[in-house]
């Protein structure tokens, strides 16, 4: 499947315009990337997963092919508001949602918001209560300070900068993926196609709210879907063993699967174990 060329549609939602891509007929499952991936992260598990289920592949705001105006909102609940309003739109009354690293933030707010509307709830490598990741406070502080956007565009063009602890060195256990432009370059490339782009993105990742993330230590135990964590071991960023106590946070029913040998991105990395784990937990 070449994603990249895939027709997509957009969906007015408020201020924003959604970039919503669909494959396969089924239940409805709504994917939702983190930061500063988009849709194209899933390009390797959708062949499988279109094969039984509607795949609902989601541009968030700032990232990929959706839309943006001086006025839209980035914050968590704002960006799950939008997703919960296109959902409605759609006429959809019952779904699955998966979801990585800051957009798995995203749904468990929908989830929470909306328990009626999320039937099972799938979380990867996402952030966690108290803990910060390394770097993102720091870009949240800076990265829309005048001269920084210009600044990281120059960086990202860097091969350098790309493979260092600032960018994308921990995305990935097995590091030739970092040389393989397939796997880089869809997320690198429209950030620094312009300004607006790049600041699109840091506006993106400035709304990453914190304080909602540590509220999650009381408020997980109100998720009732079932939910399924599934988590690349080797992840430097999220490290699993914060994951592992997450898990108690939730009433009974949240479970954990491992992926070893892999990072922060174990669907891209990993890609078969995962789709086969997201399979077998849907169907359950």
């Amino acid at each position: 499947m070449n994603y990249q060329n895939t027709n997509f549609k957009t969906v007015q939602i408020d201020t924003i315009s959604l970039a919503l891509r669909e494959f396969g007929k089924g239940k409805d499952v709504f994917f939702i990337h983190g930061f500063p991936t988009h849709g194209y992260t899933w390009r390797k598990i959708i062949p499988k997963l279109s094969r039984k289920y509607k795949c609902n592949i989601i541009d968030l705001p700032g990232l990929g092919d959706s839309k943006w105006s001086k006025d839209s909102k980035f914050d968590s609940k704002s960006q799950a508001e939008y997703l919960i309003k296109l959902i409605q739109k759609m006429g959809i009354r019952k779904c699955a949602l998966i979801a990585h690293n800051s957009g798995a933030t995203i749904a468990r707010v929908i989830a929470i918001e909306k328990p009626d509307l999320i039937e099972k709830l799938i979380l990867i490598n996402t952030e966690i209560p108290n803990h910060r990741p390394p770097w993102i406070p720091f870009y949240q502080r800076v990265g829309l300070l005048p001269f920084v956007p210009n600044l990281i565009r120059k960086a990202l063009n860097q091969s350098w900068f790309i493979k260092s602890s600032m960018g994308f060195k921990e995305a990935y256990s097995n590091k030739s993926m970092l040389n393989n432009p397939e796997n880089l370059i869809p997320y690198i490339k429209p950030i620094i196609a312009s300004k607006e782009r790049t600041i699109g993105a840091f506006r993106y990742l400035k709304g990453i709210d914190w304080d909602v993330v540590d509220s999650f230590k009381k408020s997980h135990r109100k998720i009732q879907a079932r939910t399924l964590f599934i988590w690349g071991e080797n992840d430097k960023t999220f490290p699993i063993k914060y994951a592992e106590k997450m898990i108690k946070q939730f009433n009974g029913n949240c479970t954990l699967k491992r992926i070893n040998g892999a990072s922060l991105l174990p669907h891209e990395e990993k890609s078969e174990e995962v789709g086969n784990s997201i399979i077998e937990f849907l169907e359950d």
